[in-house]
């Protein structure tokens, strides 16, 4: 049985509202009379461990959103679809071009600023809260550290944010109690000496793998991770080798190579993998499962358990093809109370967010036929048509069976059928929503960070040091489990890494930080990003950079708060 869930700790008597910029959000107390304060950005209101706690868990539920893909899929995915892995299936048109969506009045660079400084004026006060507590709140001084650790842990993950989306930004270290409208932009390096100090606690004082009191607490593995990606970030190829070696080497982590988990011998497509397995509901906290670093927690029928509309978001609207040549609905779906639900409950009701591009459905596959990741149990490229009145019926699309009047449409392959990644579904395991085969949501955990990214970081630390032989043999680590072929020592460049990264980590990593921190972006997304209607999503040679928000600028009245080149 899966152990109990970190968030289910986040009590019911505190609901926090969502802060702007680091301006004050008192949370509700259903009990008016209980004297403790109940204002989450006082530090007063923490007096026992038990509040830091809740406090903490309310950092992991506020981090969990943004891998689960709220606020009508900004988050995840605009991570993905602006960049050289996709873009907006539903509408090419105007579903995310940076012309139009990436300006200092865009809602997206309004959104990242300040819900990262939202959860770092959060980390501020636990900060503040742990230092002032009685030493009697403790059993011991490395319980103290630990909480403080885990506390800094989403410090330094909110400056790394956005000091890879914006460069220099403010650094706030201490609690904003009043409104502050004298901020100036910090330069890079400071930022990166914060993150390093605050990661360091982390493997100092954090617990090993498998001694966190609960699934989806920060450990030393996932410190360590973060760490090896900072300093790739600065230049430091060694530190990033060291800090990934001790993922790799001191905690027992290892690549899972034979299939495991709960849904062994109930396949759905008859064909699945171990690379499937890692990613069935139910598997990634399993103990056998030796790959997750830091696992983000969702649980169903729970106050503040989340879910992932991942179906919905990455997954093709194949429910609004149309009709049959011969006049009949092409999907009837599944059964139910005497009526055809539309939908099917392998594929639930994708609305096709995010698009994946040629390159990640074609390009990056090419001449490696064995590669389970490419399997069709793990990337559904075959779509069938779903009609029992029809002639058609069980028979796979095939667009030249309708007129060239009425097809193809760009909609038919941008919207309605393209291949969809499993690793974001559960085929045939909905909780909610049977007229809909969930309506595009699941309840299963999701990957913050997997041992297959170490190795691919550690290689890229060596390529960074000129040992391309040390890096093919990491690179060569994660192909071989997905039984691709190895590739050669002559043949590592960032180029291919970034390419091993969107065969293994598509809808897991934030392509975009990657690519920014690695000054890719532009070019790779001129390359390989196709929207028919924006080719290369009108990206400039200034979007490696997002603006800073116009309205911070506009309130920050006491000094200037310098924008980015291109954006004025």
């Amino acid at each position: 049985m899966k152990k109990i869930n970190i968030l289910r700790k986040l009590s019911a008597k505190y609901c926090f509202g969502l802060l702007v910029m680091l301006m004050f959000s008192v949370s509700c107390n259903e009990n008016v009379l209980d004297e403790k304060p109940s204002d989450f950005l006082s530090p007063s209101a923490f007096k026992t461990k038990s509040d830091v706690d809740m406090g903490i868990t309310a950092l992991h539920s506020m981090v969990r959103d943004w891998y689960a893909i709220s606020s009508g899929g900004t988050d995840m995915v605009i991570m993905a679809r602006m960049t050289d892995e996709g873009y907006c299936g539903e509408s090419p048109s105007s579903g995310g071009n940076y012309q139009t969506d990436m300006t200092p009045s865009s809602d997206y660079p309004k959104s990242y600023w300040s819900r990262n400084y939202t959860l770092i004026q959060r980390t501020n006060v636990l900060i503040e809260a742990i230092n002032k507590m009685e030493e009697s709140a403790w059993s011991s001084d490395s319980e103290k550290n630990a909480e403080l650790a885990e506390v800094k842990f989403f410090r330094a993950f909110a400056y790394r944010t956005l000091v890879t989306l914006f460069g220099d930004v403010p650094l706030v270290t201490e609690v904003v109690d009043y409104a502050k409208t004298d901020f100036t932009r910090t330069a890079k390096s400071d930022i990166y000496t914060l993150i390093e100090a605050d990661l360091t606690a982390g493997t100092e004082y954090l617990p090993k793998p498998g001694s966190e009191t609960a699934p989806g607490r920060i450990t030393k593995g996932a410190v360590w991770n973060l760490l090896s990606e900072i300093y790739l970030t600065e230049g430091k190829y060694q530190l990033a080798v060291d800090a990934a070696s001790h993922v790799i080497n001191d905690y027992g982590y290892s690549l899972m190579t034979q299939r495991f988990g709960t849904k062994l011998g109930a396949d759905v497509f008859k064909n699945e993998n171990v690379y499937f397995d890692l990613f069935t509901k139910e598997n990634h906290n399993l103990s056998e499962n030796t790959e997750d670093i830091w696992v983000i927690q969702i649980e169903y029928n729970i106050t503040g358990g989340g879910s992932f509309p991942g179906e919905r978001a990455w997954g093709p609207a194949y429910f609004r093809l149309g009709n049959t040549p011969d006049g009949y609905d092409t999907y009837y779906g599944e059964f139910i109370n005497g009526d055809y639900t539309g939908y099917q409950d392998t594929l639930s009701r994708p609305v096709a967010w995010c698009r994946p591009t040629s390159y990640v459905l074609y390009n990056i596959w090419e001449n490696d036929e064995g590669d389970y990741r490419n399997s069709e149990a793990c990337i559904k490229r075959n779509f069938y048509i779903d009609s029992p009145y029809s002639t058609y019926d069980g028979k796979k699309i095939d667009w030249s069976w309708w007129t060239s009047t009425t097809r193809p449409t760009m909609s038919d392959t941008t919207q309605y059928i393209f291949p969809f990644f499993m690793k974001v579904a559960t085929p045939c395991d909905h909780q909610t929503e049977p007229l809909r085969s969930g309506g595009g949501t699941n309840y299963k955990d999701l990957y913050a960070m997997r041992l297959a990214e170490t190795y691919l970081l550690r290689a890229e630390g060596y390529l960074g040091l000129g040992k391309t032989d040390l890096a093919a043999v990491d690179i060569n680590k994660v192909r071989s489990r997905s039984n691709a072929s190895p590739v050669a020592a002559s043949d590592v460049t960032i180029d291919y890494i970034l390419d091993e990264r969107a065969r293994e980590l598509y809808t897991e990593e934030w392509r975009m930080i990657t690519l920014m921190r690695l000054e890719k972006l532009v070019e790779r997304v001129k390359k390989y990003n196709d929207n028919p209607v924006y080719p290369g999503e009108n990206i400039q040679s200034y979007n490696n950079l997002w603006p800073i928000p116009q309205t911070e600028i506009d309130l920050n009245t006491g000094a200037t708060l310098e924008q980015n080149p291109g954006y004025e």
